[in-house]
């Protein structure tokens, strides 16, 4: 399109330049990468190239340097000026920069090819193939199958699921997978607090420990007391031999009954909630079935085979300082345990055997030092550790009603599912979703809540909703207040899907009959055509928010289109024009909310 153009343009100037020896010690290989961009003043121009890197190299200031490429653009008319006239552009040097404004016929056409090309690909407006099939595995949320979900959580499985849908949007064969972590002591501990909370139903007398460090062996929550009344009444005969045996703890047998009947119960709770959240997962992947299948030790044998283990102090240990870590870590400790690290590569080194060659993790910040521990193992196993990206999210801070909530506080717990009743899908998801992860999200319930244009989310889907019922108003008899008077349909709805089902880019010359509104109509339209640069930039660098950063700028450009341009008018043609570019907007406004996860209401 036309900034490619505008980049080419420059890139080959400076080539061009360089034969003449016209920016002194540069060379081709140190071309730097150029950002195209849209100046805040249009009266500068439509687009506009920073050279001012280069000057290091002319030594020259930016206004002379720039003007020494220019030169050299479009070399059959050499001028040296600050300006020149080319074809579809003319070109003018402010300071640093190379402003380009595009020429009205070739502006016009560019943009009815977008609305053209729109309204052929609807919904699928900016999918592309960046991705080239490469098989990719997403793990992320992959909580403690032990209790109710966090808010951190939410944030990573709205981001998560908002990577896997842009991903797979541009190209990328994506398989999402939650890893549960249903090994280790704190199934132990799921297990002896059920069995409290059973003995409690039951009518023993018979509590938490009082003392706070023992307590820790616990989980106190309330969230047990339903999987309690639910194992009482689904286990008569073993909740009879408990009662009758009264002891303050369970036996193995009946322990490891409570254990997997609380594990099953709350993933069957935490699969649910993914679910309302729009979070769809492929594959929830047991930790427990590692150890089972015996690939835990086969990942160890592979190691030892490899050179890469060796034993000291009574434990195995993986010489992970040897690939970028820090120091070597144990894998196997004296007691022949195997420690957390040893699971995470074992699920790791058969994520690459099923044939996964880009793994992406999202993780919480507090495991960034947990990664050179994983690239190690990888590169140690014989595979690239550059396979490997972690996504490390920051915490959310949530407020309501001005208090921030302190999420470690039990009494003031606030979970997902609890702050999903609260807002709604749709606002959680935009919220977690619209800054990056790397960043703090701070989270106001109460403005996410709110039917005001200070909410992003309703901000953006009242955008969807207002560009439908301008279609609708084309489409249904109208009310003509002044004269109190019914009038006609303008046109019917099998006409104007007719019309955007043919449409052509000539169709749309009668768009820029009226100069007052045309710059409007053009910054819509240019608005919706960088769609396509925001989807790969989302998919190929991860990160999900310039969707809803790109959003929101797109529900502003079409608020402003709304309050300035008159789209139903008595000249039908060229209100069908405007109608075709209102049309465009609902499609790639849908297509956004729909890679998020959120809805498009038509009518709010």
């Amino acid at each position: 399109m036309l900034k490619e153009e505008c980049l080419n343009l420059v890139v080959n100037g400076i080539k061009t330049a360089l034969s003449k020896g016209a920016c002194g010690n540069l060379t081709v290989e140190e071309i730097p990468s150029f950002n195209v961009e849209v100046p805040k003043n249009r009266d500068f121009g439509d687009f506009a190239i920073n050279i001012s890197g280069l000057c290091r190299y002319s030594r020259k200031n930016p206004f002379e340097t720039a003007k020494s490429i220019v030169k050299y653009i479009d070399f059959e008319s050499e001028l040296d000026s600050d300006e020149k006239d080319l074809e579809k552009f003319s070109l003018k040097i402010v300071g640093g920069y190379i402003n380009f404004k595009v020429k009205q016929s070739s502006m016009t056409n560019v943009l009815n090819g977008v609305v053209e090309e729109v309204l052929a690909k609807k919904t699928d407006f900016g999918k592309n193939n960046a991705g080239k099939g490469e098989k990719v595995i997403l793990e992320y949320v992959s909580a403690n199958p032990t209790g109710p979900f966090h808010i951190g959580h939410g944030r990573w499985a709205a981001v998560g699921s908002a990577l896997a849908n842009v991903m797979k949007f541009s190209g990328y064969d994506v398989f999402q997978e939650y890893y549960v972590n249903d090994a280790g002591n704190q199934m132990n501990k799921l297990g002896k607090s059920l069995y409290i909370r059973v003995m409690r139903e039951l009518g023993a007398d018979i509590d938490f420990p009082q003392d706070e460090e023992e307590a820790k062996n616990y989980y106190t929550g309330d969230y047990l007391i339903d999987c309690a009344k639910k194992f009482v009444k689904e286990n008569k005969d073993i909740c009879d031999k408990m009662i009758a045996e009264n002891k303050p703890e369970a036996d193995s047998a009946t322990h490891e009954i409570l254990k997997g009947f609380a594990k099953c119960d709350m993933l069957a709770k935490q699969k649910a909630l993914l679910e309302k959240f729009e979070t769809h997962f492929d594959n929830f992947y047991s930790e427990t079935s590692l150890h089972e299948r015996g690939d835990v030790q086969k990942c160890l044998d592979e190691l030892q085979r490899l050179g890469k283990l060796y034993e000291k102090d009574g434990a195995v240990w993986f010489k992970s300082s040897d690939y970028g870590d820090d120091e070597d870590r144990v894998i196997k400790k004296h007691d022949g345990a195997y420690t957390y690290l040893t699971a995470d590569i074992a699920y790791h080194y058969d994520k690459l055997k099923r044939g996964f060659t880009r793994l992406i993790n999202i993780w919480g910040a507090d495991h960034h030092g947990y990664i050179p521990r994983m690239r190690a193992s990888i590169e140690a196993l014989g595979y690239n550790p550059d396979s490997l990206t972690v996504l490390l999210g920051q915490l959310v801070n949530l407020s309501i009603k001005g208090e921030q909530v302190r999420m470690g506080k039990r009494t003031k717990m606030v979970t997902l599912d609890e702050l999903i009743d609260e807002v709604g899908v749709d606002a959680t998801r935009f919220w977690m979703i619209m800054r990056d992860i790397n960043n703090t999200l701070e989270f106001d319930v109460e403005l996410a809540k709110s039917q005001t244009d200070e909410n992003p989310v309703f901000y953006c889907q009242y955008a969807h909703a207002r560009a439908c019922s301008v279609i609708r108003n084309a489409i249904n008899e109208r009310h003509d207040v002044a004269n109190n008077k019914t009038i006609s349909p303008m046109f019917t709805k099998e006409e104007l899907d007719e019309y955007f089902k043919n449409l052509k880019k000539d169709d749309l010359t009668g768009l820029w009959k009226n100069e007052d509104e045309s710059e409007e109509i053009k910054i819509l339209i240019e608005k919706l055509n960088e769609y396509k640069t925001v989807v790969v930039n989302a998919a190929t660098n991860y990160t999900p928010y310039l969707l809803t950063k790109y959003l929101r700028e797109l529900a502003a450009t079409f608020h402003k289109f709304y309050a300035a341009v008159r789209v139903l008018t008595d000249d039908k043609e060229n209100s069908k024009a405007k109608l075709a570019v209102v049309q465009a907007t609902i499609y790639v406004t849908k297509s956004v909310l729909t890679l998020i996860g959120a809805t498009a209401p038509e009518r709010m």
